[in-house]
């Protein structure tokens, strides 16, 4: 765009004598002040519903219109409709969290009260059908937990078993000959084990106890996690 610049001034010719040539005024003097206004007009944009080219921006001090919330358009928006967007995507009660950056958001973004939120504590999502998270920043859980004081028993039971006992003997005793002195097979007895023999002791169960001391859980009941900060907006 150009502004328009005056090539003839033609006031100064009033001062000028009668019969001066300069005091005329010439037609290629007009033609050139009426072809400098053309081209000033030409690259000026409209009032109504201009289309701009390059950078466009405002000139210091001045305000334009700000456009209505949600607009999409290409319409170009003025600093306070970036803010109401930008505010809108963090109402009162939304969680900001950043990972390096521990400026209140309130300087980072330029709008809201934000306060400090969940120190030390991860989030969990909502649930109406469980009595620990039916309300809305209810906390619960622990850190340093003592696990549960409980006793493990143990029985083994013996169903009844079988020995095999190998001896030897003939019609004339206790001897491994028969009575013509022929070395003789050995003879094989089974014995059961079970509840009413003889030679047995009944069928038993053995109970065996273990410790009922719980042991210290600090710092040993947290899930994997990674810190951050986070802020809440209050108003």
């Amino acid at each position: 765009m150009s502004n328009y610049t005056q090539s003839t001034n033609f006031a100064t010719k009033d001062n000028l004598s009668s019969g001066d040539p300069l005091k005329i005024v010439k037609g290629t003097e007009i033609n050139t002040e009426f072809a400098n206004i053309a081209i000033a007009v030409a690259t000026k944009a409209d009032l109504a519903s201009p289309t701009f080219t390059g950078t466009p921006s405002l000139p210091t001090g001045t305000t334009g219109v700000t456009q209505s919330f949600g607009n999409s358009t290409t319409a170009l928006a003025t600093t306070a409709f970036v803010q109401a967007a930008l505010a809108a995507l963090y109402p009162v009660g939304s969680v900001y969290t950043n990972a390096t950056d521990s400026t209140n958001p309130g300087t980072l973004l330029g709008f809201g009260t934000w306060t400090a939120f969940a120190a030390g504590r991860v989030a969990v999502g909502f649930n109406a059908s469980n009595a620990l998270f039916d309300t809305a920043e209810e906390t619960g859980g622990s850190a340093d937990a003592i696990t549960v004081s409980h006793t493990h028993t143990a029985t083994v039971t013996d169903p009844g078993h079988t020995h095999t006992l190998n001896f030897r003997g003939g019609a004339s005793g206790n001897s491994d000959h028969d009575i013509d002195g022929n070395l003789i097979a050995p003879r094989v007895r089974t014995v059961q084990s079970s509840a009413d023999n003889q030679s047995n002791s009944a069928t038993t169960g053995i109970s065996v106890g273990v410790s009922t001391t719980g042991s210290s859980g600090t710092n040993a009941n947290y899930q994997p996690y990674i810190t951050v900060y986070m802020w809440k907006r209050t108003a």
